[in-house]
């Protein structure tokens, strides 16, 4: 790699080829996610290696690294390596990856693939990349999996029991509304604010990004796979669920869902909602002809891994990076 640029995030691309299997992150995308800084690797007049950094109001936090991607591991370490630099420049004691400025983004690598095709919404890297982090002396700080159930015919004893307690409190389920999918998607948003705020490195987003990200998978929805828990009118937890649709643009025919998100208030934890959102989800995409589901990205200390293990095996492993500076 010859040299490294470092570009002002709101400045156009540098006027570079992208012939090395390396494209600068759409502009979009680039402004929305805020970076203090953006890296572009250089060789021979070509992109082969580019991130972005993240510092600002990090709260402690850790240095962030993301929009990253490499033609080869050399290019690869050394953006990282000049990554790292900046933020000890900028104060960071840490720097973690990769991560698109947040984890409502695209953030973490495929560390074990295993035999399964990648799934709808499943973020995907060469095989290379988690390389490249280890040799700029990156290790992994968090773990996640995903899971498929293969038999949805399985279902969990404890539900009738579970619902039973949580109707005793208030709390029936029913699925998304589709005529009212702004609203209903404002109250998911509300909800996972408060449910995914004690998460390891969470960091909030604005509403309309949120809302940007869910109105884009309206047309995927089956609104029978979306079922929301409520309690006096109040959101008390939610799956959203969704067919992969990635069977079908190969060639077959969608029999299997994405279980992507499941949240729960915290002031109903204790009561099996998940385990009941969960198991009623998987029943619902079963009468819909469904075979199979996946629980997509779990990380591996998460309530959601115990629930996961009742009915699934681990087909995927990923990693997120961290490296003291």
């Amino acid at each position: 790699m010859d040299h490294i640029l470092e570009w002002p995030p709101q400045k156009a691309d540098p006027r570079l080829a992208c012939d090395r299997g390396v494209a600068f992150v759409p502009s979009g995308d680039r402004f929305l996610h805020a970076p203090d800084l953006c890296l572009f690797g250089v060789e021979r007049d070509s992109l082969v290696a580019r991130c972005s950094c993240w510092w600002s109001g990090s709260g402690g936090r850790p240095g962030i690294v993301g929009h990253y991607a490499a033609a080869d591991g050399e290019c690869g370490a050394a953006i990282l390596a000049h990554a790292c630099a900046a933020l000890a420049t900028a104060g960071c004691t840490t720097a973690m990856g990769p991560m698109d400025g947040n984890t409502w983004r695209r953030y973490r690598l495929i560390v074990e693939r295993g035999g399964e095709p990648a799934f709808f919404l499943e973020p995907d890297n060469p095989a290379d990349w988690p390389q490249h982090w280890s040799t700029a002396g990156f290790s992994q700080c968090a773990t996640y999996i995903s899971a498929l159930n293969d038999d949805l015919s399985t279902e969990d004893p404890h539900t009738a029991g579970a619902r039973a307690r949580l109707e005793a409190e208030g709390i029936s389920i029913r699925p998304f509304d589709p005529a009212h999918a702004d609203a209903e998607l404002r109250r998911i948003f509300a909800l996972s604010a408060v449910a995914f705020s004690r998460n390891a490195f969470y960091a909030p987003i604005s509403e309309e990004e949120f809302l940007a990200q869910h109105r884009a998978l309206l047309p995927c929805v089956r609104p029978e796979l979306i079922m929301l828990a409520e309690r006096n009118d109040a959101l008390a937890g939610f799956i959203f669920a969704v067919p992969d649709l990635l069977q079908a643009r190969r060639g077959g025919v969608p029999d299997t869902v994405i279980l992507k998100t499941v949240a729960v208030d915290p002031a109903v934890g204790g009561f099996g909602l998940g385990g009941v959102l969960t198991d009623l989800a998987q029943r619902a995409a079963r009468q819909m002809g469904f075979r199979r589901a996946v629980h997509a990205l779990i990380h591996e200390t998460n309530v959601s891994r115990r629930i996961s293990d009742r009915y699934a095996r681990t087909i995927r492993r990923y990693a997120l990076f961290s490296r003291t500076l």
